[in-house]
């Protein structure tokens, strides 16, 4: 019944690969299901319609207490290195009920966050708090705004019952939409399963869902390590651009299909700092803003190392061809970063001392602590400052090196705007005003907050009357810390 009226259409393929892979199982009924958050466009992105479907119903679908008809429940088995350990993981609160394809047969994973222990639990209760779930959803769907590629939040649902933190937290479980979950993860767990044949089969399964194209080839692991390689760089350059600062890079959260995995302790960057951290467990820096391309190759040099019996049966050979693969992610890079950052100062055509104005202003951005969102918009005139450190004269110098080198090429201040316009947002979910709407939602049970920072961060590069309120930089210089959520 509900599949005709909703649209569902369940193509539940991972479940055919080796059941050393994954865990069948049904999420764990919740007390009292209450819908919290529901993403209208994004259901009919995909072609669902929930248009006659009340929220009481919703609240069922969501908690996993009334599953779609063709629904098939699997909590998907991962290794990862975590900080650079490795270790067995999977998915240990979370359970993928089924693949949707859209009318176009897009596939797209429906995920429950916080649905209950699962095999790969471990000593945890498999369950999710309502505040980490709301900012997976505020986050994720702010990042599919600025344009990162992503994974997506269609729902957030109360269970009625507790989470036993640090403290007592209410319970809720998020629902995420995925092109796939398959991961680096994945493929190192794959590599040292008992079952020989499951990297194998793993590899043509991914190939199969994600890049059908290079099926045919001559060397298609070596051209799965060049795609993926590709996204990764595609994806850092794009976190970059906006500040953005996952803070927990383990292979485990790196997805074949270049899509930005796993919302725990991340946040976007205020004043300007190359080494800035917000993870409470990232005491060394390692996914520091300035440190996650070096971290995505590191990962990329995990992948490649899964990918070595389908290279080449000699491990030697195998390790010479993904040197010459891996050996190109620095240069491409720098090249691509380059790119990003002359399109974020409206710079066209090439100069060789734009790699000197670019590293000038960040030098003077991290010694000025600017913020670095709020001082693109005021290059752009959309940011009314009354920081002092805009008529710093070290500033007013570099703003004039800046203006003649944009009209150069035959470029105009106008054509220069455009293209800034394009690629800096004017607002970015800003960690005190995210925190002040949880706290709302979560001790007031008012989600007025919530959902009107939803409204603004849908429209990033746009003005509207509440965009000089979301500009706001902290009050204060408190250290902003998050945590895993586990």
């Amino acid at each position: 019944m509900l599949r005709k009226k909703i649209g569902w259409k369940f193509d539940n393929t991972y479940s055919n690969l080796s059941q050393s892979m994954f865990s069948k199982l049904n999420p764990t009924p919740v007390k009292t299901p209450e819908l919290v958050l529901f993403n209208h466009n994004l259901s009919k992105e995909i072609d669902l319609d929930f248009s006659q479907i009340d929220n009481k119903e919703l609240a069922l679908i969501f908690s996993g207490n009334q599953l779609p008809e063709g629904s098939e429940s699997i909590a998907q088995a991962y290794a990862g290195h975590q900080f650079g350990h490795f270790t067995i993981l999977g998915d240990g609160r979370a359970l993928t009920i089924g693949e949707h394809l859209d009318k176009n047969k897009n596939r797209y994973d429906i995920q429950f966050k916080g649905s209950g222990k699962t095999p790969y639990s471990r000593n945890a209760d498999g369950r999710a708090a309502l505040g980490p779930m709301l900012r997976e959803y505020i986050i994720s769907e702010s990042m599919h705004c600025l344009g990162v590629p992503t994974t997506r939040s269609l729902a957030v649902t109360k269970t009625g019952e507790d989470v036993i933190r640090e403290t007592i937290l209410k319970g809720a479980i998020l629902t995420r939409i995925a092109s796939s979950h398959i991961r680096v993860g994945t493929f190192q767990y794959a590599l040292i399963s008992k079952n020989k044949n499951d990297l194998k089969t793993l590899f043509d399964y991914t190939l199969k869902r994600h890049y059908p194209n290079i099926k045919k080839s001559e060397t298609p692991a070596i051209d799965l390590l060049k795609i993926v390689l590709e996204r990764q760089i595609n994806l850092i350059c794009n976190w970059m651009r906006v500040g953005f600062i996952h803070g927990v890079m383990n292979t485990d959260n790196m997805t074949i299909s270049g899509e930005t995995i796993d919302y725990g302790p991340c946040a976007f960057m205020d004043k300007y700092d190359p080494a800035t951290v917000f993870s409470s467990i990232d005491h060394q820096g390692r996914y520091s803003y300035f440190n996650q391309p070096r971290i995505a190759l590191w990962n990329l040099e995990r992948f490649a190392e899964s990918l070595l019996p389908l290279i080449a049966n000699d491990n030697k050979e195998g390790i010479k061809f993904v040197k010459e693969v891996l050996k190109e992610f620095p240069e491409k890079y720098k090249k691509k970063s380059l790119e990003m950052m002359k399109k974020k100062l409206g710079i066209v055509g090439d100069d060789h001392k734009d790699e000197q104005l670019i590293t000038e202003l960040l030098s003077w951005m991290y010694q000025n602590k600017a913020d670095y969102t709020n001082t693109f918009c005021f290059l752009m005139n959309e940011y009314e400052s009354k920081n002092e450190i805009y008529k710093n004269k070290q500033f007013i110098l570099w703003k004039k090196k800046w203006e003649d080198r944009i009209t150069l090429n035959q470029n105009s201040l106008e054509k220069s705007f455009e293209i800034m316009r394009s690629v800096n947002p004017l607002v970015i979910p800003r960690n005190h005003l995210v925190e002040e709407a949880l706290d709302l939602a979560t001790q007031q049970d008012n989600l007025n907050k919530v959902n009107e920072l939803l409204k603004v961060l849908k429209n990033p590069y746009n003005r509207n009357s509440k965009t000089s309120d979301y500009q706001s930089m902290p009050l204060t210089d408190e250290k902003y810390v998050t945590y895993c959520g586990t």
